[in-house]
This record gives C-alpha cells, sequence and structure tokens, in this order.
C-alpha cells in the first residue's frame, strides 16, 4: 500500500506547482514574450505531463492499462477544469474553455504514454 502511495507523490507534487504557478500574473516569466501565442501547445504538453504521472500511478494501483489511461485522463482534465476557475480570480488571468480544451488533449496522450510505459514486453496488460 505505501509503494502506491508513493506513485502518486510524483502527480500529487506537480499538481501543486501547477496550481502555484497559476497562481501567478506571469507565471512564466523567463520565456520570451512571443511563446504565448503558443499557449494552447504548452497547455498541452503541461497536462501531458500530469496524465504521464497519474496514469502509471493508477497502473501501480492495480489498474489495467485502459482503465488506468481513462481515469488519469478523467482525473487531469477535471484537474485542468478547476485549475482554469482558480485562474479566473488572479489578475491578469483568465479562464478559457480552449486552454481546458488543450489541458485534457494533452492528458490524453501523457496518460496513454504513461499507462503503456509500464507494460511489460509480451504482455498484453
Amino acid at each position: 500500500m505505501r509503494r502506491v502511495g508513493l506513485a502518486f507523490a510524483p502527480a500529487a507534487a506537480y499538481a501543486v506547482v501547477i496550481f502555484l504557478l497559476s497562481a501567478r500574473p506571469d507565471p512564466l516569466p523567463f520565456l520570451p514574450p512571443g511563446i504565448w501565442a503558443h499557449d494552447k501547445v504548452l497547455h498541452a504538453l503541461e497536462y501531458a505531463l500530469l496524465g504521464g504521472l497519474v496514469a502509471p500511478a493508477l497502473r501501480l494501483a492495480g489498474l489495467r492499462p485502459a482503465a488506468a489511461i481513462a481515469a488519469a485522463v478523467v482525473i487531469a482534465s477535471a484537474y485542468g477544469a478547476t485549475d482554469e476557475f482558480h485562474q479566473s480570480f488572479v489578475p491578469g488571468r483568465s479562464a478559457d474553455v480552449l486552454d481546458w480544451a488543450a489541458d485534457t488533449l494533452g492528458s490524453i496522450a501523457g496518460a496513454v504514454a504513461g499507462a503503456l510505459a509500464l507494460r511489460r514486453p509480451g504482455r498484453a496488460g
């Protein structure tokens, strides 16, 4: 049971990082100003990592790959929705349904990669 709890620690820590960055008007001031024209890509990458951390933890908790992927996407997407809501209270930030859509698409890609990373060669699931 402790191993499963530890498996979720990276995802939980990363979720805290997302929350803290979302609470800032300028979350990544070191990035070039023009990068924000591609903010949907940044959202997708951000949530691909979250989905990629949640899915393997769910696999270690005993879920089959498909169930781990589905659950990880739901968890990461729901977190993305709450993150967008949170940003609506931050000066200089806003909630955007298209950002949430990018979060969800990224979480799908990350969850698939994360769940499949734990597959053993020669095993179907």
